[in-house]
């Protein structure tokens, strides 16, 4: 169902319900011809008395009724004298009460507001307000109608309200006059205005393409655009050419400036391996600092350490088992090290090897964190180790109150530390860099740090490389465990793994296992088999749940057996049109009841409730869930993650997708009973042996691969590693050096 249209919406303004001054964010009642409408909408500094005219739709929240959602609005101060006092007594101008407003009014009239705008120390006319008071009064009326004039000067350009509140907190009276001079000062963090948006501000400013302000905006957009590839930095010799062809400009006029910045401490340059890099101040302090707490961890011991061979015996005899050679290594190094890296590959007793970890800490008397970087990873940990575990974001406790700050603020850091003696991290190679900056921060210094993961699998989608570059720098204890245990090897999801880890064609041959290979000739027929076996045949064979118990993955989101078109042709099979399902389009994708959907970005303030009443918020990216409830009238969306129910607006509908098929990298840190992966012809961008790899460590129970023979061997062939320009490991290095 298509939305409903715009429509104007003429009134007074009556009564302030609610006004946040941070967010500009207001529910108020305006008069609009004789009736009274609830409007809520980014309206700052608005007040009684004040006419609008507002542009946006009518909705009905379930609590609160019908309200006017406000998307634009058109503003007119009071013009007669009884709307000025109206206007002056709500106390929309600090200073002036009721009575002052009175006094104002009976001495100047419909000129009042032009008094205080324009002559203000004519204000001591009137009895009670002396030179002073009518300096404040004057101060505050600029204020007010500063914020306005930032709105008003941004809306030209198709500035969000929201962006214009950030603008007006940054620089105030000044705002103008900053953007003016430099509109590429919107592009910084605080106010998070995109580099093409300035940039167009600026042509219609007739600025030189040449300008400093331009080449600095140009330098440090190609930085950011590039942490989304995964580089913390960048060598100066790539950075200024990709910069240049950016702007335009030949490179050589982008020195100078970037030396400037430099020099400014606006951005960070360092020389690492004989090469010159250029980094964001943060990023430069996130990996420094990961580096120099590694160096402290290391050069002190662990407590416990001689005791723990003696543990080891006494668990082994407790729970009747023996572990094998680098199983009890990595326990014995686990306790002996500040900090420890454990590493395997499906079937090497990695979770084996952690409880042991665990049971040895805990009878010594240590207070035991585990944590990984998603929910999904999270609860996966808890089910393995019998024990809690929490997201990252939710150990460090996200900070709500700095929620208008650029970037995450967690409460738990250097000044509020953790009260664990040990952190250990799961599923370590999706942990960015940054992630990895704010938990080394909120662990107190004697606390230890064991990280697991498999270096095989893909890197965090956030910029670093963290586990790799750990590893590189061969100087953190660690074990590889490689053994695989007789259980294990019965399946062949486990053994294919391993074989194309070591760059071995995985057996395609296999009828009768937990791996399936279905030869295909034709992405028509793929397609087909792969909607079949959703809805058909893995259910009726083994009682999977299409919905919550199969995953289709797909190595790209784009082509004919792309996640986007696979995902129309699921939704119609598993979830079609139905005259008891409401749905609603947003953009090019219809959302419908009962649809399988992910959440594709972080976002802390989404509230959801568990079914045991427990509230609270925060759904993140990776998230995978199933619409139970779509209502049109307030265009609430009622998303269900296993055990807790999210509540969404339309308008948040383009942080999901459809969920039927997901990427590799969106299905990390994630196992579902079966998986279901089409392949066929080769792209050597896409295809390769870590994309391959991960794919099939996802299955627990049934793996079903389809396509060509020859595009496995390609991809297992295709060894390529993902660049990533980072220098963890170089720092490490060289402060264990120094």
């Amino acid at each position: 169902m298509a939305e409903t249209p715009m429509q104007k919406l003429p009134g007074t303004v009556e009564h302030i319900v609610y006004s946040s001054e941070d967010t500009g964010f207001t529910v108020l009642e305006i008069d609009s011809d004789g009736e009274l409408v609830t409007v809520v909408g980014t309206l700052p500094a608005v007040a009684p008395g004040e006419e609008l005219i507002l542009t946006g739709r009518f909705t009905s929240h379930p609590t609160y009724g019908q309200q006017f959602k406000a998307e634009l609005c058109e503003r007119t101060l009071p013009a007669t004298a009884s709307a000025i006092r109206k206007y002056l007594a709500s106390g929309a101008i600090k200073g002036i009460g009721p009575k002052t407003a009175i006094r104002i009014v009976e001495i100047f009239g419909d000129e009042t507001l032009e008094i205080i705008e324009k002559n203000p120390m004519r204000l001591a006319e009137v009895p009670g307000i002396s030179k002073r008071k009518a300096t404040e009064i004057s101060e505050e009326y600029k204020h007010i109608f500063g914020i306005r004039a930032v709105m008003l000067f941004l809306s030209r350009y198709d500035i969000e309200p929201s962006a214009a509140i950030r603008v007006w907190k940054t620089w105030g009276m000044l705002a103008v006059d900053v953007i003016t001079n430099d509109p590429y000062q919107l592009c910084i963090e605080a106010i998070g205005v995109a580099f093409e948006t300035a940039d167009m501000i600026a042509a219609q400013m007739d600025m030189d393409t040449a300008a400093p302000q331009r080449i600095a905006a140009g330098i440090r957009h190609v930085l950011i655009h590039n942490l989304g590839n995964g580089h913390t930095c960048l060598p100066r010799d790539k950075l200024l050419p990709a910069a240049a062809g950016l702007l335009g400009l030949e490179s050589y006029l982008l020195e100078d400036v970037l030396e400037s910045m430099v020099a400014d401490s606006g951005l960070i340059a360092d020389t690492v391996g004989g090469i010159p890099y250029i980094y964001l101040p943060d990023m430069y302090e996130a990996e420094t600092y990961i580096a120099g707490r590694l160096k402290l961890m290391l050069d002190t011991t662990a407590p416990e350490g001689a005791r723990c061979d003696a543990d080891i015996a006494a668990l082994e005899q407790r729970l009747g088992i023996e572990y094998a050679r680098l199983q009890r290594k990595a326990i014995a190094m686990a306790l002996e090290s500040r900090v420890f890296i454990l590493t395997g590959g499906p079937g090497t007793g990695k979770t084996t090897t952690l409880n042991g970890i665990l049971s040895i800490l805990e009878a010594q008397g240590a207070k035991v964190a585990l944590a990984a970087p998603t929910g999904r990873a999270a609860k996966r940990m808890s089910e393995l180790c019998g024990r809690e575990a929490k997201t990252i974001h939710r150990l460090l406790e996200v900070d709500y109150r700095n929620e208008n700050d650029p970037g995450i603020k967690f409460k738990r850091d250097e000044k509020n530390p953790l009260r664990f003696d040990v952190i250990i991290l799961d599923e370590v190679s999706m942990v960015d860099t940054r992630l990895m900056h704010s938990l080394m921060k909120a662990m107190k210094l004697a606390a230890r740090l064991i990280l697991v993961g498999d270096p095989d699998q893909l890197p965090s989608v956030g910029a670093g490389n963290i586990l790799r570059d750990l590893i590189t720098s061969d100087i953190i204890p660690m074990v590889h465990l490689s053994e695989i245990f007789r259980q294990a090897q019965a399946s062949s999801i486990v053994s294919n793994a391993h074989q194309i880890v070591r760059g071995e064609e995985p057996d395609l041959g296999v009828r009768d296992n937990d791996f399936f290979f279905m030869r295909q000739g034709d992405y028509g027929r793929t397609l087909q088999t792969v909607v079949d076996l959703c809805a058909t045949r893995l259910p009726k064979a083994y009682g999977f749940s299409p919905l919550w118990d199969i995953q289709v993955i797909a190595p790209s989101r784009v082509g004919a057996l792309g996640t986007v078109e696979l995902n129309k042709v699921l939704q119609q099979q598993l979830n079609p049109k139905a005259d008891s399902k409401i749905d609603f389009v947003f953009g090019a994708v219809t959302f419908r009841e009962r649809d399988k959907v992910m959440q594709v970005r972080n976002n802390y303030d989404i509230v959801w409730k568990k079914d045991d009443g427990e509230q609270g918020t925060g759904v993140f990216n990776g998230d995978i869930g199933v619409i139970e409830m779509i209502d049109r009238p307030s265009r609430t969306i009622l998303v269900r993650f296993e055990d807790r129910v999210a509540e969404y607006n339309f308008d948040m509908a383009d942080e999901m997708e459809h969920a039927y098929a997901i990427t590799v990298h969106k299905s990390q840190g994630s196992e579902f009973e079966a998986v279901v992966m089409p392949l066929m012809n080769y792209h050597q961008k896409l295809y390769y042996r870590n994309i391959l790899y991960t794919a099939v460590t996802r299955a627990r129970k049934i793996l079903i691969m389809l396509g060509k023979p020859e595009t496995v061997s390609a991809m297992v062939a295709n060894h390529r590693k993902v660049l990533r320009y980072t220098n963890l490991a170089g720092f490490i290095a060289d402060g264990m050096e120094a």
